[in-house]
């Protein structure tokens, strides 16, 4: 069940903003730092934006690149 999140976010596109259109997981992160200091939007997509600074902030992102599906 995590597996199938994680997949999700990763490939999830990010819907408003500056860096609308991309994959969460390719965000810079001091853009999710930036949200991490403001505040996640509410609902699924704060939760997934969530998961992916705790990704890039352990450092893991390069070992969920092969994972990111071509669309």
């Amino acid at each position: 069940m995590h597996d199938k999140l994680l997949l999700e976010a990763i490939n999830q596109r990010m819907p408003f903003g500056k860096y609308a259109g991309r994959k969460l997981l390719t965000l810079p992160e001091p853009y999710l730092v930036w949200f991490h200091s403001k505040g996640f939007p509410e609902g699924k997509i704060g939760q997934q934006l969530a998961l992916i600074y705790e990704v890039k902030l352990n450092g893991l992102e390069s070992m969920l690149m092969p994972l990111l599906k071509d669309d």
